[in-house]
């Protein structure tokens, strides 16, 4: 019982810190964005702020991540509360909406890439620290990169949604924009009920895209 106990926290703290860590500076990213594009709305609500408390969802940061470990998923997945803007503060808001949405995914490449080149330093970490340091690193690499890719579906109200509402032809941009509110019944159903059915392309393509992407960071840092 003591060692399936012991097992069960050494899972959670490496996966729990890089998760953390990737969600609270994905909306972070969000908010200092948006304040340097003119909207303070997430600024006055002290969401600029790599406090994680300031970013935690009671069920996509705590219960989510828990439920997939307890039924041993081969990934974790969370998120926080979305950051919130007030698009017409913005100054150009067709083109601070891209900037503001493609914050979130871009903090998280650079966040996996810095994961990327510190396994150069895990050698030098001794024991058992040194293997609870890489299994963080592995992690907090895919899971930004799970995480990035994920939020560039092109489905609002992801980021992924709201660059293309930003950069697509108003004729398509406002289509587009509609579906904002069924995005999250669209998801559920590409996500987790198509593939019930045997067909996973939206797991699929989120699973090889994260692959590649993985491996290109590996390439780049040096550890392919």
């Amino acid at each position: 019982m003591t060692g399936s106990l012991s097992n069960m926290m050494l899972v959670v703290s490496v996966w729990a810190l890089p998760l953390l860590i990737a969600i609270t500076f994905h909306e972070a990213a969000h908010a200092y964005v948006a304040e340097l594009c003119g909207d303070s709305t997430a600024w006055m609500l002290g969401r600029v702020s790599f406090n994680p408390i300031k970013h935690i969802d009671p069920f996509g940061t705590v219960l989510l991540p828990l439920l997939l470990l307890l039924v041993q998923s081969p990934f974790l997945f969370g998120y926080a509360k979305p950051v919130p803007v007030n698009f017409r503060n913005l100054r150009n808001p067709r083109r601070d909406m891209v900037l503001v949405a493609a914050a979130g995914p871009g903090i998280n490449l650079v966040l996996a890439a810095l994961a990327g080149l510190a396994f150069h330093v895990v050698g030098y970490v001794p024991g058992e620290a040194g293997q609870w340091l890489a299994q963080n690193l592995v992690n907090a690499l895919l899971i930004n990169v799970l995480l990035a890719i994920f939020n560039l579906l092109p489905i609002p109200p992801l980021d992924g949604g709201r660059i293309a509402v930003g950069i697509l032809p108003r004729v398509l941009a406002r289509p587009l924009d509609r579906l904002e509110p069924y995005g999250m019944v669209i998801l559920l159903g590409l996500i987790f009920i198509l593939p019930l059915a045997g067909i996973g392309v939206a797991t699929q393509f989120i699973a090889q895209s994260s692959r590649f992407v993985v491996q290109a960071i590996l390439h780049l840092t040096g550890n392919a």
